[in-house]
């Protein structure tokens, strides 16, 4: 019976665990994010119109520290970016809302882009690693950096996170490596909207 119980309990706390609403488990003590939860108080009210479907992280934690590359090839993680916002976007050239929000990712980057903020958008092109860059070069994308993933598995850690239920997949993550929040599906990144909410979360 004992060992019955204790098996019972164990299963009580796995299944806690699975469910718990405050995101999923990430590396590093909520204590840095402190003033990212202040933060995410003031983007609440701000998750409307072009950016209704924006998900503000109400209890901010260290989001997890994803790997990707760089255009020339270098290994990078979120962590290289630390001291920068950042609005992390994962994006495909099959994916048709991908192809159709990049235009805005790449005025946002160009209006607020900068030493405190970057748009970081990875693609998870699996076949046929080149056929981004010669995407973004075709369809006039002159202020986003190529940063890639070509085996995905920044989607799949995503995914494990609770942060990835399709494509595109963002995050806007603050200069501690903190999640503000998230958003799954497109947006109009360059609208009046989506730049008060990245403004406000910049502290202007």
């Amino acid at each position: 019976m004992t060992i019955l119980l204790a098996g019972l309990i164990g299963l009580g706390a796995g299944a806690m665990a699975f469910y718990w609403t405050g995101g999923p488990a990430r590396n590093g003590s909520s204590a840095a994010c402190t003033a990212a939860r202040a933060t995410a108080a003031k983007l609440q009210p701000l998750a409307r119109g072009e950016v209704a479907a924006f998900k503000v992280t109400e209890a901010p934690m260290v989001a997890p520290n994803l790997a990707f590359k760089a255009p020339d090839g270098r290994q990078l993680t979120m962590a290289d970016f630390r001291g920068r916002m950042v609005l992390l976007n994962l994006w495909a050239t099959w994916c048709a809302p991908c192809r159709h929000e990049m235009p805005a990712l790449d005025r946002l980057q160009e209006t607020l882009g900068g030493e405190r903020f970057e748009v970081v958008a990875v693609n998870i092109d699996t076949r046929n690693p080149d056929r981004a860059a010669a995407w973004l070069t075709e369809t006039g994308i002159r202020k986003l950096a190529n940063y890639n993933d070509h085996s995905a598995r920044i989607f799949q850690d995503l995914k494990a996170a609770g942060r990835a239920f399709g494509m595109p997949t963002t995050l806007l993550i603050d200069g501690n490596g903190c999640e503000l929040g998230f958003i799954a599906g497109p947006a109009e990144w360059a609208s009046e909207d989506a730049l008060r909410l990245i403004r406000t979360a910049l502290g202007g």
